[in-house]
């Protein structure tokens, strides 16, 4: 998402002319942090992760009543596992942190550390990663809060167990070896990252504090992309001679019952296309909480954990789950749509995402079997999806399809409003039609290249 010219409001702790009060408002491309929400399309927008990605079944309740109160009642959860709550005003956001707190939600300042979902409650854990983010906190406040980190600096505390974060890029990486022993490593996630140390936790954390120094030192909201690789071996000489911890066995998918090897069980869920009404949310909470749930936790892949709940209910919630616009099976084709709020929700948008996505998974089966991720952006600004994907991003035309990139990147072909369906079929029949035995969707995308499938979207 590239940065957009918006005047930066600096008013926090003020209040209006009526004693309530106001936010600084923060340009687009930054973190839309509680205390700087973003202008978008429907308003402003804030960003949030409660401390430990956590929350109780009447505190996420609560969030959604406050999403209703103070903003257009949507709420979305990233690919990241944060919340965003959207269609606030600069007089609202105030409220909905005095309801937040009233909650007894903590939102931690600061850099947003991501932590293992199921923390604390999984047995095949290797170390606490709840604890190790309590310990950078406190060890590395300072540093931490410095103004010349960027703000969506991310910091990424992988405990390991039956869902992991190897999968889950970030600037910093801290991953248990062993219940003593973590590895840091910068830029990237499991495969890619850079290892830099190795040691106990006090060690890790002198690391970490080693590399926002020398973020801040490089200042102007610089990236761990952008550390000198000389400068990088000067602070840690036994880089080179570091390696990638070993890959961790595949983690567990979100959504559906899965069974801990203690014997607990957790549903997840996941709204659909990452976004939901707050109240379909307080509905589904309350069948929930009548069923035995005691919690919440966020997780990558745009959904959540349901904590508690007895295995003989999972059945009923899953059930009551798509009644509320819900999905809590495994293997869902609308897992692999990115869709943004749309319009209708977001005043940018120029169609309706989640519309169009749910014709597209009935008109063209042959795109979800999971080889690639399907980006329905209601603008070039492509809030939904950071990485290349098959695109359509809205104009005041039609659509662009970008057959492998982002919303902003140059259309591989434009097509008009009122041809898009047809289009989306004679993609999927051309898939169906060349896609040889065994091979995949994107595969078969990559092979037919942008010739042939622009070939096959012209024909009549």
């Amino acid at each position: 998402m590239g940065i957009e010219a918006v005047t930066v409001i600096d008013r926090t702790g003020e209040t209006d002319r009526h004693g309530r009060p106001t936010a600084k408002i923060r340009a687009r491309g930054a973190c839309p942090a509680l205390a700087a929400p973003m202008p978008t399309g429907d308003g402003l927008l804030v960003r949030l992760r409660p401390s430990g990605g956590a929350l109780t079944l009447s505190q996420f309740s609560s969030l959604a009543r406050a999403a209703a109160a103070h903003g257009n009642g949507i709420l979305e959860i990233t690919a990241r596992g944060n919340l965003q709550i959207r269609g606030l005003r600069a007089d609202t956001v105030g409220r909905l942190a005095a309801d937040i707190d009233a909650a007894g939600i903590t939102v931690p300042d600061g850099p947003t550390i991501e932590i293992s979902p199921l923390h604390g409650i999984d047995p095949e854990e290797t170390s606490d990663p709840a604890a190790m983010e309590l310990a950078l906190r406190g060890t590395l406040r300072d540093r931490l809060a410095s103004p010349r980190l960027a703000p969506k600096l991310s910091v990424v505390v992988d405990g390991g167990g039956a869902f992991n974060l190897s999968a889950l890029s970030a600037d910093i990486r801290l991953v248990a070896l062993s219940d003593a022993d973590w590895l840091v490593a910068i830029n990237g996630d499991d495969e890619t990252a850079t290892p830099v140390a190795i040691g106990p936790a006090a060690a890790a954390i002198s690391a970490v504090g080693e590399i926002l120094s020398l973020l801040a030192a490089l200042g102007q909201g610089r990236r761990a992309r952008h550390i000198d690789p000389a400068l990088l071996r000067a602070r840690f000489p036994a880089a080179d001679n570091l390696r990638a911890a070993p890959s961790p066995a595949v983690s567990m998918p979100l959504s559906g019952l899965h069974r801990l090897t203690d014997g607990k069980t957790v549903l997840g869920i996941r709204p659909e296309f990452g976004q939901m009404r707050a109240a379909d949310l307080t509905a589904f909470i309350d069948l929930a909480s009548a069923h035995g749930a005691t919690a919440i936790r966020f997780a990558p892949g745009r959904g959540f954990f349901l904590i508690g709940l007895p295995a003989n209910t999972v059945p009923a919630m899953q059930i009551a789950a798509a009644g509320h616009g819900f999905s809590a099976q495994a293997g869902e084709r609308s897992e692999h749509i990115a869709a943004c709020a749309g319009a209708g929700a977001c005043g940018s948008a120029f169609y309706e995402t989640r519309a169009l996505a749910r014709r597209i998974l009935v008109a063209a089966p042959a795109l979800f079997d999971g080889s690639l991720t399907l980006h329905l952006s209601g603008c070039a600004k492509g809030c939904a999806h950071a990485r290349p994907a098959l695109t359509l991003s809205g104009t005041a035309e039609g659509y662009d399809l970008i057959l492998n990139g982002s919303a902003g990147d140059r259309p591989d072909e434009r097509i008009a409003g009122g041809r898009i369906d047809f289009a989306i079929e004679r993609l999927a029949r051309s898939i169906e039609d060349n896609r040889s035995a065994g091979e995949s969707a994107a595969a078969c995308l990559t092979r037919l290249g942008a010739t042939g499938v622009l070939e096959a979207l012209r024909q009549e």
